[in-house]
């Protein structure tokens, strides 16, 4: 079970987990083990609520392709162990991400006290700035 938050979580059959090769610099190491993860989460057929579905499917993310499959790789770490921990916590920031609804603003009015403090600056700038001016002698 794969908790995103306290009221959404996925099974552990909606995620694909592949072992593969890593890419890059690291000796035969790198050409013997298969330490990067292939994380493949399909969206449509998922557990998810229709309203989190389509927020995700809408979302500008290269990682979504064009079959509503999120694919990601993760191969920053030496170990499969970690890049599989690393592969499911950035599936569920993801997932976080898209699901957070911001706040809606409350317009509001400043303060009588706010206005009269932001009168009283202006003024002693002004002042101030007055004073630069030239002198006569």
């Amino acid at each position: 079970m794969i908790f995103i938050t306290n009221n959404i979580t996925l099974n552990d059959n909606e995620v694909e987990i592949n072992a593969i090769r890593a890419q890059g610099a690291g000796g035969q190491n790198v050409n013997k083990v298969a330490s990067a993860i292939h994380l493949r989460f399909d969206i449509k057929a998922s557990s998810l609520s229709d309203l989190h579905k389509t927020r995700l499917l809408t979302s500008k993310d290269s990682r979504i392709n064009k079959d509503g499959i999120f694919v990601l790789k993760a191969q920053q770490y030496r170990t499969q162990e970690r890049n599989k921990i690393d592969a499911i916590e950035r599936l569920q920031a993801f997932i976080k991400q898209a699901t957070y609804v911001n706040k809606t603003r409350k317009a509001t009015k400043p303060s009588r006290n706010a206005k009269r403090k932001r009168v009283d600056n202006k003024t002693q700038r002004g002042k101030v700035k007055a004073l630069r001016g030239k002198v006569d002698y």
